[in-house]
């Protein structure tokens, strides 16, 4: 199993300096630990895209052709990009560029955002929310097969044998659907053949196992069983040397990320009972100390039987010196245990 991270890159809002020399630092420190993951051999490195004030990252593909420099040998993904309000031959020619960067280390994890800012930000109409994600990922999936395109569009762009360059390094270059557990999502990626990435930021990962069977059903009828497929779990998660320690250092910031955007969405504040609640052996978030982190993931897989585990650590205003202390307990006491496992 591939072990890894993801960030939204999210922007301390209250930083004395202000949004652009706050957002300066977040990329700083985004790029350290970037590199960091690499050095810890971490395998796998995404980054969101967002078009809020509370996120510093709008273009994954500027951050990744930073990081593809500055890295060896990490994957590098978005997480994810946000396709139904892009063009999908510009997201393909920026991730080529990135694939070319990186000797064929990039990919692209599309879906359909938990934000929705962008569609009216470039001109969409909500009303076309989930044809316009149909109609783009199809296109995108037939810019990965040849470099020359043909394609009628009907919310897209319609396109008479055109070449399509650069061409990535990979060929082709995996494209990855990111998900939050609807059933239509877990249908489409079967029959199309995409690698699943599923999001459990709440609730018991074990409701998702119906979820999981209906995508590894639509693959074996569609693509036969066996053809292998790649399943991703990301989840909220933060290590520390002890449990109490990681609650601790955790709490604050995921309080205030998560009812910040409750406030938007009508739900109550976190409480720090709630949060103790979501970190029992069987809930979804998985803070604590490197053995129940361990505990976790390897719980998770039992369920899923995932072939890929990314932690989103960098939640709200947690200090970057606390994130990399993490990252560093993740990689060196945690990865190499459930590897063995």
């Amino acid at each position: 199993m591939e072990l890894g991270l993801y960030t939204f890159a999210d922007l301390d809002l209250q930083h004395p300096k202000g949004k652009a020399m706050g957002t300066h630092q977040r990329i700083t420190d985004l790029m350290e630990e970037i590199k960091l993951a690499d050095e810890l051999g971490l395998d796998v490195f995404g980054v969101g895209e967002h078009h809020r004030a509370d996120y510093t990252v709008s273009s994954p593909t500027t951050i990744l052709a930073a990081a593809a420099m500055i890295t060896k040998n990490i994957k590098l993904t978005s997480a994810v990009t946000v396709l139904s309000s892009d063009d999908p031959i510009r997201v393909y020619q920026q991730f080529a560029t990135v694939d070319q960067l990186s000797s064929g280390r990039a990919e692209i994890m599309v879906g359909r955002g938990s934000f929705i800012e962008s569609f009216p930000l470039f001109g969409y109409d909500l009303n076309d929310y989930d044809e316009l994600f149909e109609e783009k990922l199809n296109m995108l999936l037939e810019l990965n097969k040849s470099e020359v395109l043909t394609w009628k569009g009907e919310l897209t762009q319609s396109v008479e044998r055109a070449g399509i360059y650069p061409r990535p390094y990979q060929n082709p270059m995996p494209i990855w659907q990111a998900v939050g557990g609807t059933p239509q999502s877990a249908i489409r990626a079967g029959k199309l053949g995409l690698p699943l990435a599923l999001a459990i930021i709440g609730g018991m990962p074990k409701q998702f196992v119906p979820f999981i069977q209906l995508y590894r059903n639509t693959w074996n009828q569609h693509q036969g069983t066996t053809k292998p497929f790649q399943l991703g779990i990301n989840s909220h998660v933060f290590v520390g040397e002890t449990s109490q320690q990681a609650s601790d250092d955790f709490f604050p910031s995921y309080s205030e990320i998560m009812s910040r955007i409750g406030r938007e969405r009508g739900w109550p504040p976190t409480t720090r009972q709630q949060f103790e609640g979501m970190r029992m052996p069987e809930a979804s978030l998985i803070v604590g100390s490197p053995q129940q982190v361990i505990d976790k993931i390897l719980y998770e897989h039992e369920l899923f039987g995932n072939t890929r585990f990314l932690a989103q650590m960098s939640l709200g205003n947690m200090p970057h010196a606390k994130i990399l202390k993490s990252m560093e307990l993740f990689a060196k006491e945690v990865m190499p245990a459930v590897k063995k496992a």
